[in-house]
């Protein structure tokens, strides 16, 4: 009996010599294992011939009669070795993805090695397959077999490894079909069956010999419509016609016109060949690519037919060009996957293994972070995409416009009574104080504007709470006045107690408190969002921006807190010492009491002025010196506010938080520190070696297809 060989003719192997010289060194460096390299898949309706195609490309005893080859795929992998290497076939099973860890144990476990010392004939071989297929693969040998399934996803591969074979992978899968058989195959066999073929067909790198017999309707060979669905363009697509010799008489000229392109095109043609019939297959001293040739040599019309578009070494011919054009694209994708795996190693940065390349890397964040804190604070918003991407980013602008927020809210709502300058002088009347309170229970305003920081960020606990200050409310702020005096009031004559002005001027004022500490909480509130925002996209790996602010957390809450106590300081001097050299306030204490002048010696057309009490003339000099000194006072307190507690402490100081993100930092972390921040685990580190050897091998592998 016959061993398995392979045996070529000059120039008919699967593939000519330089392009089996790059496939050798594509392999050699590992390309296959980023993209898929070259495989053919024979592909057909059952009974169609594939496995005679497969036979006549490989020289492999495929059998034909016992129907177990096309209930499971097998890949035949073809290597060339070394010449001085004696040529080995081994075998194995790749169990299907989804089995049960029994099933794929003992499947996985099995291997068939030396089997280049059995003899292989097409007996021994189908033998051999029936074995692994009912008794490893525990299934169905025969139709009373009912217990056991028809058809597996699992692959039975066997490699041949020889000074002259082809690096080439050759794939035979099940044989689609349309109609069940009663006992042997079910609806969910035929689903399986075509899943797994489309499986394979959908491959980019496969090469699909669509096998097709001449003798039938080709209307009728499903497998044509899933070539076209699977390669609409016909790029990977080579047809097959089996059976020429059982074709009628007189219908040869359908399959003569598809041949040679006249009717259903395809982008790599069509090629006829002519399997061995079953008296030659029993007779071994036949050879059957002499029994083709003479076949298409002597029998009209398929004589007629050019010498590359038929016969087995014609398709051998056919797919060194197809091979050819595929190494090509496949330039394509290892470029695309070189791109990616850069991408993705760039993504982790330097590498960080020793105490020095840890330091390196992050005085390398901590300098790309300090020039965004530059590039912020200056306004220079094109100089960085983050600016245009990232709406927390723009830092300056976003302080200023808030410190026009408080300026705002200070001079309309940062007072418990208005001034009668903004308000007329005359009393409210019953109706007016029930519409003026009913309007307050619909207004009012937030002293917080920004709370993006999560309570996660450990800052939360530092900033004012939210609070809602009402509208100051329409009443007399003279009544007020008037009863603050009469509870203060001595033996004094025309005048008041010092202290009294003080007083008033702290109930008037009560308001700063929650504006002041609410517009510092949220310069600090979009101070860390900020410096969360920049983290992250300077540095994409997340446990170390999390580490890094977390070992800043205590510094970065004391210098927050800092700007809070700056604020409180501002208000607490505010409210212990009223005074001021501001000539601002004798020009509006002028100006206001010219007004009270008027009001009280000028009367107008339609009411006459009424004489005030002493009460009354002591209230409105109090209101007169008030609402001159509130209005230095308030200013000078927004200024103060916004330059000391924001701006020096927050923003320009020498203790900003921002500039605890500095190379002196850096600097004085301890080993320990510096690899519990930025050492690589071991995932990290595998991914880094990974994707180092993938680009290297992509390199080399993209060399070679030049």
């Amino acid at each position: 009996m016959a061993v398995i060989s392979t045996p070529k003719l000059p120039g008919q192997g699967l593939g000519d010599p330089v392009l089996l010289d790059k496939i050798d060194r594509l392999l050699a460096c590992n390309l296959g294992e980023y993209v898929s390299l070259l495989q053919l898949v024979v592909v057909g309706d059952q009974s169609s011939g594939k496995s005679s195609v497969l036979e006549g490309l490989t020289k492999l005893p495929f059998p034909r009669d016992s129907g177990l080859c096309t209930r499971f795929a097998t890949q035949i992998i073809f290597r060339r070795i070394r010449a001085d290497t004696k040529r080995t076939i081994s075998a194995s099973i790749v169990p299907a993805h989804g089995q049960d860890q029994e099933h794929t144990s003992r499947l996985a476990a099995w291997r068939g090695v030396n089997m280049e010392s059995e003899s292989l004939d097409s007996e021994s071989f189908a033998q051999m397959i029936y074995y692994r297929f009912t008794r490893l693969w525990a299934y169905r040998g025969s139709e009373n077999d009912t217990s056991k399934p028809t058809f597996t996803r699992d692959v039975f591969r066997l490699e041949i490894c020889g000074p002259e074979e082809d690096n080439l992978s050759i794939i035979d899968v099940p044989g689609i079909f349309k109609n069940t058989t009663a006992g042997l195959t079910t609806r969910q066999d035929m689903d399986m069956v075509n899943d797994m073929v489309l499986g394979y067909m959908r491959n980019p790198r496969s090469i699909m010999l669509t096998v097709v017999p001449a003798n039938v309707d080709i209307a009728t060979q499903e497998i044509l419509e899933m070539a076209r669905e699977c390669d609409p363009q016909g790029i990977r697509t080579l047809g097959v016609f089996t059976k020429p010799d059982l074709v009628d008489k007189g219908a040869e000229d359908k399959i003569i016109d598809l041949v040679e392109g006249k009717a259903h095109c395809l982008a790599l043609g069509w090629i006829v060949v002519r399997n061995a019939g079953q008296q030659q297959i029993l007779d071994q001293s036949s050879d059957r690519d002499v029994i083709e040739a003479q076949f298409f040599r002597e029998n009209h019309p398929w004589n007629n037919l050019a010498a590359e578009k038929s016969g087995i070494i014609a398709l051998k011919i056919r797919l060194q060009d197809v091979q050819t054009t595929q190494i090509r694209r496949m330039r394509t994708d290892v470029s695309r996957k070189l791109k990616a795996m850069r991408h993705d190693l760039s993504a982790l940065g330097n590498e960080r293994s020793t105490p020095e390349q840890q330091r390196s890397f992050l005085l390398d964040i901590i300098t790309r972070f300090q020039d965004i804190v530059s590039q912020a604070m200056a306004t220079s918003y094109g100089t960085h995409e983050l600016f245009d991407k990232e709406k927390h980013s723009r830092l300056a602008t976003i302080v200023r416009n808030r410190m026009d927020v408080f300026k705002s809210d200070m001079e309309d709502y940062g007072f418990e009574y208005q001034f009668i300058s903004e308000i007329s002088n005359k009393l409210p009347t019953p109706m007016e104080r029930m519409e003026d309170h009913e309007d307050q229970e619909d207004s009012g305003i937030p002293v917080r504007k920004h709370m993006n920081v999560s309570e996660h960020s450990g800052v939360t606990d530092i900033l004012h709470e939210q609070e809602i200050l009402k509208k100051p409310p329409n009443e007399s702020i003279l009544v007020w006045i008037g009863d603050q005096y009469r509870a203060s009031r001595g033996f004094e004559v025309g005048t008041f107690q010092t202290s009294l002005l003080c007083t008033i001027i702290n109930r008037q004022s009560g308001k700063w408190t929650d504006f002041a500490l609410g517009y510092v909480s949220d310069v600090i509130d979009v101070m860390h969002t900020f410096t969360l925002k920049v983290l992250q996209a300077i540095c994409p790996d997340e446990q170390i921006r999390d580490k890094l602010v977390s070992i800043l957390a205590d510094k970065l809450s004391k210098r927050y807190r800092e700007a809070i106590e700056q604020a409180q300081l501002v208000l607490d001097v505010e409210r212990m010492n009223v005074m001021t050299l501001n000539d601002k306030f004798h020009e509006k204490l002028e100006e206001t009491q010219k007004r009270s002048h008027r009001e009280k010696y000028e009367p107008t057309e339609d009411e006459t002025r009424a004489p005030m009490s002493n009460t009354e003339q002591t209230a409105r000099y109090i209101h007169d010196i008030l609402a001159a000194y509130y209005e230095v006072a308030s200013k000078r307190f927004v200024d103060n506010v916004c330059m000391q507690a924001t701006g020096y402490c927050l923003l320009t100081g020498p203790r900003k938080p921002l500039g605890l993100f500095s190379p002196q930092f850096v600097a004085n972390l301890t080993e320990d520190q510096l690899t519990e921040i930025a050492g690589e685990n071991a995932v990290l580190s595998r991914r880094r070696t990974q994707l180092k050897k993938g680009i290297q091998d992509l390199e080399n592998g993209r060399k070679i297809m030049m």
